[in-house]
């Protein structure tokens, strides 16, 4: 079992930046893909960007390329989402995700194991 818990959200303006954290529970943290997830109101939880257990290997969707970077300290438990040149549509709630599985990078929410209780990003225009 693997607690997870954001922080970070906040509301900004276009243009701005934010770092979202999730802290793990538990001492299996490191043998874990990291994920982050967002759901905007009215639209399906969408993937944005995951890390591999060694941080190796990164994916993100096309629309945060350049702009959003994941990173996670294994030590500290903590997975970090760095969110630059904000626009209003980046606007959602942005979970954290756990996912057993570490052979390749999974970008579908179903697959992934355990999830934060997500932080709102509002970005104003």
């Amino acid at each position: 079992q693997v607690l997870l818990v954001e922080s970070g959200g906040g509301l900004v303006q276009a243009g701005a930046s934010l770092r979202l954290s999730c802290v793990a529970s538990g001492r299996t943290f490191s043998s874990y893909t990291m994920g982050w997830f967002r759901q905007a109101p009215g639209a399906e939880r969408e993937f944005v960007a995951a890390i591999s257990k060694n941080s190796a290997n990164t994916y993100y969707k096309d629309s945060v390329k350049g702009r959003f970077t994941i990173s996670r300290d294994n030590a500290k438990n903590t997975v970090y989402l760095q969110m630059n040149s904000l626009k209003p549509e980046d606007t959602a709630v942005y979970y954290c995700a756990a996912d057993r599985y570490t052979l390749y990078i999974r970008r579908k929410s179903a697959e992934y194991d355990y999830w934060g209780q997500g932080t709102q990003v509002t970005v104003s225009s």
